[in-house]
């Protein structure tokens, strides 16, 4: 744990920390076997003193045999340590002394597919498409299907049937301006979006008199007080209850209500040119003038959307995403709204005249997705595959890896070497390796993708061109932390009278409850006296840098960040939020499912930072190059954090080698 990450006992003991809770702690220690013994001290993500590897479960990295459903593991999920250790070992050049010779399996396949999440898991479908009867092995380093697309699953016992939330990868956002090849699939797939109308109920927590709110937390400001965004509410009202000085309210009243144009003397061109050079922050400080409170009190603006503070968002953009009570001062400049700015990033431009509401979510998130592909591709796993079933079906994820499937998913089997037989120009085959607990085996394919993160792809290839290897280093993904809290009721919510935080400056930076969605056979919770999940959001990127530095740094606090410290900041949040209306953590939080992504977010291209945006050529195009049998899929290579865009890449990538 880092200085900011201590305990206090009473603390702890009085948010229940002592409470037995429906929880596995997967994050200390790495069980390894016979000659791979040593590879879990060499990754960082070592045993603990005083506990031995056992603690994981099995030897091979897989799912507890006492648990054969994925979602209904609890505690800390994601990129643990058991996920991630032979990648580190492979980074840090330590992996092969140790990894023993491999060992051919016999198998040939016509497509191998590295990475099980949307990308890789889209790639087999559609290669399916133009080949019914082709043998297909996906392999992935997790230990569930979906990758960074997860479902979480609770069974509180005052509920009939579970309580689904998502993991991960979120929604079908805009689903109107998604990709050709977004809407293919989804067509395939017979994804009605307009149901989402029906089943998501976009007044349940309005009807309830709850509304959206801001903590100005005591990491931020001295006074910690709630701000309740109600209806009808001025800008005045509100700001007046905010714990800053005198002369921020004043300068956050003008920023909202009647800023002045900042560039007077400058063309429309120019006014953008002068916005993508600088990030929203420094637009607040140095340009806007204003007090430093209103800075602070801003920061947190942008990290629930793109993982980090507007210290790190750029100000074009910041103009384009300005809403309500988003991103304020930019009304005085008079930029013409009815089309983006060149500088805007590509997800900001695609979705500019989109209307869409953010209701296009299935319980799980976008794991529905993969199942429903993964269930029509593997004959047994799914009792249904089509939008109205896939969310309430049984699975049996003992049908994953049948030797008699066409199509095969070898789950905790991480890749560690692909190449091609003989020179890349002529190569008719490929050879894959991958760890499955205790040695190195290797599988023989017509065809393999890599729908796994660009930054891992030149430790498994090493032999790819250095200009490529360079532009697959340059993608650096973005640290996120999704958590999933069930609580036993939501009284305190409705009480409180909000259901969506914002936190200036605390760890979790939202705290929401969960979509009011429902499915055929699903009800989602509509009654405060019923079990419901919290969402709760954390971006660990390093502040005051640009972003790809700043997720470096705060991947490496997080990995140190220990899953009781994480529990204890949960708590802590929502009884600060929630305590004045009766919250009790050690009686209401039944369950606590932490999603760590720290490897989350693609890192799409935007200003100030990434200069060569958006005239290019930019670094995705040379990272994404085919190389012999060897194709790259993933969202990386677009690049976008966004589910369309993972399936686009897929379909290029099945296009390239199929031509």
């Amino acid at each position: 744990m880092t200085d900011h990450q201590e305990i206090n006992p009473r603390r702890a003991r009085d948010l229940g920390m002592g409470r037995p809770i429906t929880r596995r702690d997967f994050f200390d220690g790495v069980a390894m076997t016979a000659g791979v013994a040593a590879l879990g001290a060499l990754t960082g993500c070592g045993v603990t003193a005083g506990e031995g590897p056992e603690v994981i479960g099995t030897e091979r990295l897989e799912v507890p045999a006492n648990v054969r459903f994925p979602p209904n593991l609890t505690g800390l999920q994601g990129n643990t340590p058991q996920a991630l250790s032979v990648p580190h070992a492979m980074r840090d050049g330590r992996f092969w002394q140790y990894a023993g010779t491999p060992q051919p399996t016999g198998e040939n396949y016509d497509l191998v597919v590295v990475g099980g999440g949307i990308s890789g898991v889209s790639a087999a479908f559609e290669w399916l498409r133009h080949d019914p009867d082709a043998r297909i092995l996906i392999l992935e380093n997790h230990d569930e299907i979906g990758g960074h697309a997860r479902r979480n699953e609770f069974h509180p016992p005052a509920r009939k049937g579970p309580l689904i939330g998502y993991g991960g990868s979120q929604s079908l956002e805009a689903p109107s301006v998604w990709t050709p090849e977004g809407k293919d699939l989804l067509k395939r797939l017979g994804i009605d979006v307009k149901k989402f109308e029906t089943y998501f109920d976009q007044k349940l927590y309005t009807n309830l008199g709850m509304h959206d709110s801001v903590m100005c937390d005591r990491e931020t400001f001295t006074t910690e007080r709630l701000i309740r965004y109600t209806p009808g509410v001025k800008a005045e009202q509100w700001v007046a209850q905010l714990p800053i000085a005198d002369q921020a309210k004043r300068d956050l009243i003008r920023l909202y209500t009647n800023p002045p144009d900042w560039f007077p003397h400058l063309s429309q061109a120019q006014k953008e040119e002068r916005l993508a050079a600088l990030t929203y922050s420094k637009f607040l400080t140095d340009v806007c003038k204003a007090h430093p409170d209103v800075e602070r009190f801003c920061r947190t603006m942008s990290s629930d959307e793109w993982a980090y503070g507007t210290d790190a968002f750029g100000a074009i953009d910041a103009w384009g995403s300005a809403e309500e009570w988003l991103y304020p001062g930019f009304q005085g400049l008079k930029l013409n709204s009815d089309k983006p700015s060149k500088y805007n990033s590509p997800s900001m431009k695609k979705e500019w005249d989109a209307e869409d509401p953010y209701i296009y979510h299935f319980p799980e998130g976008n794991q529905a997705l993969v199942r429903m592909m993964v269930g029509r591709m593997i004959p047994g796993f799914a009792g249904a595959t089509d939008m109205n079933g896939v969310t309430t079906a049984a699975y049996d994820y003992s049908r994953l890896d049948l030797p008699g499937n066409r199509v095969r998913f070898r789950l905790s089997s991480p890749v560690v070497s692909a190449a091609n037989d003989g020179d890349p120009g002529s190569a008719k085959t490929a050879t894959v390796g991958y760890y499955d607990g205790h040695a190195i085996k290797t599988v023989r394919a017509d065809s393999v993708i890599l729908a796994c993160w660009n930054m891992v792809i030149p430790y498994l290839t090493p032999d790819l061109p250095p200009p490529q290897r360079q532009a697959l280093h340059e993608a650096v993904k973005i640290p996120l932390l999704y958590a999933m809290v069930q609580l036993r009721d939501w009284q305190a919510w409705k009480k409180t009278g909000v259901h969506h935080t914002r936190w200036t400056g605390a760890y979790w930076c939202v705290s929401e409850l969960d979509y009011p969605v429902s499915m055929p056979g699903y009800e989602c919770p509509k009654e405060p006296g019923e079990p419901i999940n919290v969402h709760m959001i954390a971006a660990p990127c390093a502040p005051g840098m640009a972003p790809s530095f700043g997720a470096v740094a705060g991947r490496h606090t997080l990995i140190k960040t220990e899953y009781s410290w994480l529990e204890y900041s949960i708590r802590d949040q929502l009884t600060r939020l929630l305590g004045d209306a009766g919250f009790d953590p050690a009686k209401d939080i039944q369950a606590i499912t932490v999603n760590r992504w720290g490897h989350g977010y693609a890192p799409e291209y935007c200003r100030p930072w990434n200069t060569f945006y958006p005239d290019g050529p930019t670094p995705a195009e040379t990272a994404r190059k085919q190389f012999g049998r060897i194709a790259i899929a993933n969202s990386d290579s677009v690049p976008a954090a966004y589910a369309d865009a993972a399936i686009t890449a897929a379909y290029r990538a099945v296009a390239e080698l199929r031509a």
